[in-house]
């Protein structure tokens, strides 16, 4: 299994307690005690009589987060005295995680399993699977499995169909869970320039998937033989929608829950929703998002308007981002603030400084520094990045270049690759540090018995073999950016072709530091297998880089003549 301490997922528990909120807060305690999770909600309601708490964090984080509120939950909440007006299970009713990035829904589902697993196990609670982990397609729908409720699941429970996935005995006390994977949903809101409730209905139910009810040639709802009403499906996969007037700001809405934005983007919703509110003349004016929503919803959202633009797509995230707004109207009603309505920003630790946050200024008096770290892996990282960047900004810049409107898309490929690189190398800058601060760790370790010994070697060593590792991706990276300097310098907007050889030199400064960062550090594993492979590499790519520099600094001269 793969490393997934840098994916985000979601985690939205359900807990049948919505009143005593002395209870709710020693189950949301146990929550925020876990390092690397960020509780983001906590919604109470006494009618329901259950609470909705929202965190995220790296999946290792959240299921552990996610045992110790339900370990709580279970402690605190008795099903024998529970009533509400929203059907419920369990002391925990359901427990779903969603993939927000860098893993997918059926990565999720190994974390999913692990959770439940672990709650049937050591805390005797009956658990199962639904929708991406279901262990049956009978069981993906969560009312289906929920059906009976808990007054109904001593009995439930004994069929042979209705078996837990995990902890097969009925807990009178805490009842039953559910635990899974589902996708994100997304609360989006599409605003009218209209107070027609009726009419945005009418374009709510033209892309809902569920459409309308069809009606016969009078008029009347069309049924099929049994009796049943005909439906007309609507055109967006995914798509739940209603018409409604918001009296506070004097408009209707086409208010959507978006299930699955990889089938149904969120770009593609709002333009629907404007083409069919203009075939009914009306217009869409801008929409709000209600809650928060993943990075990648917004940054897919700009690279789809700049295309309709024929503009590059190979610009930054906060002008992505910024693209993404401006084209759907999302501060139409409100300002949107990105740090507050984006999962991955909230997450962010702002008491947690980086190295590529600072200004310039300030890294090169943290380098100037007595200590060292940061060092020459950090700096050569960084001359990788400024390297990659130079390449990118003349793929822009040809992308935009008067007479060379049908070569954009052309350069937009370039400049997407350069912000690929760019964003690996920033995320460089800092590990570079971080890898000396194991090592360091590594060494202090305690070293008294024999045992505490091998252990504090076989630390170190593979702390060191990492500290290889991330200097050696480096230069892979810049290595690979010479491909971007040559195809900018040979073929780019020649009035940029300088900025393209400046680009190589700095390519060339990045493979080098990080070379003599492997060697240096590779002298005391000369017997590790996976050492001896980078350090081959690294010859290769150390005496290569010479060239391909010389390379793209002679085709560069060549345009200036």
């Amino acid at each position: 299994m793969k490393d997934f301490k840098n994916a985000i997922i979601e985690c939205v528990p359900n807990f049948s307690e919505g009143r005593n909120m002395a209870v709710i807060k020693h189950i949301t305690d146990e929550i925020e005690k876990i390092e690397g999770v960020k509780l983001l909600d906590v919604d109470p309601g006494k009618a329901t009589h259950r609470t909705v708490v929202t965190f995220v964090g790296n999946p290792y984080d959240v299921i552990e987060a996610a045992f110790q509120a339900i370990k709580m939950a279970a402690h605190h909440i008795d099903m024998r005295n529970h009533t509400g007006e929203h059907p419920r299970m369990g002391a925990t009713d359901v427990c779903p995680l969603i993939p927000i990035s860098g893993i997918t829904a059926e990565e999720t589902v190994v974390f999913a399993k692990k959770l439940a697993r672990r709650v049937g196990e050591e805390l005797n609670i009956p658990v199962y699977l639904y929708e991406h982990a279901a262990s049956e397609p009978y069981r993906k729908n969560l009312a289906d499995i929920r059906s009976g409720e808990y007054e109904g699941f001593a009995a439930k429970i004994l069929k042979p169909e209705w078996k837990p996935d995990y902890g097969h005995t009925f807990n009178e006390r805490s009842g039953a869970t559910v635990i899974g994977v589902r996708d994100f949903l997304i609360a989006y809101n599409v605003n009218l320039n209209t107070t027609s409730t009726r009419r945005a209905n009418a374009v709510a139910f033209d892309i809902r998937e569920k459409g309308r009810q069809k009606k016969d040639a009078n008029g009347k709802i069309a049924k099929d033989a049994t009796g049943e009403p005909l439906w007309e499906p609507g055109l967006l996969k995914n798509v739940k929608a209603i018409g409604w007037f918001i009296e506070e700001y004097g408009v209707a809405q086409i208010s959507i829950n978006l299930t699955n934005m990889h089938t149904t983007p969120l770009h593609v919703v709002f333009d629907t929703a404007a083409e069919r509110a203009a075939a009914r003349g009306m217009r869409a004016t801008g929409s709000e998002l209600v809650g928060l929503v993943p990075l990648e919803a917004l940054l897919v959202a700009g690279r789809y308007f700049l295309r309709k633009q024929q503009r590059s797509t190979g610009v930054g995230e906060a002008e992505l981002i910024r693209i993404a707004v401006l084209s759907m109207g999302l501060d139409e009603l409100a300002p949107f603030d990105p740090q507050k309505k984006i999962i991955e920003y909230c997450m962010q630790d702002a008491t947690k400084k980086k190295l590529v946050d600072m200004t310039l200024t300030r890294f090169a008096s943290e380098t100037a520094g007595e200590t060292p770290a940061p060092g020459g892996g950090s700096i050569a990282a960084y001359c990788g990045v400024l390297g990659a960047a130079l390449g990118t900004m003349v793929a822009n810049l040809s992308a935009h270049k008067k007479g060379w409107d049908s070569r954009w898309e052309e350069f937009s490929n370039h400049a997407d690759k350069g912000q690929k690189l760019m964003k690996e190398l920033l995320y460089l800058v800092d590990e570079d540090t971080n890898a000396y601060n194991h090592i360091m760790a590594a060494f202090g370790l305690p070293k008294g018995t024999d045992a505490e010994k091998a252990a504090r070697k076989a630390a170190i060593d593979a702390a060191t073999v990492y500290a290889i590792k991330i200097p050696f991706r480096t230069m892979e990276l810049a290595f690979e950016s010479f491909g971007l300097a040559k195809e900018m310098a040979q073929h780019g907007n020649p009035n940029c072709a300088s900025d393209a050889g400046v680009g190589a030199l700095c390519a060339r400064a990045a493979v080098k530091g990080t070379y003599l960062n492997v060697k240096t550090n590779a002298k005391g594993l000369a017997d590790n297998e996976e050492v001896k492979q980078i350090l081959i590499r690294s010859e290769e790519m150390n005496a290569a880089c010479d060239g391909l520099e010389q390379e793209v600094w002679n085709i560069a001269l060549s345009q200036m003549k």
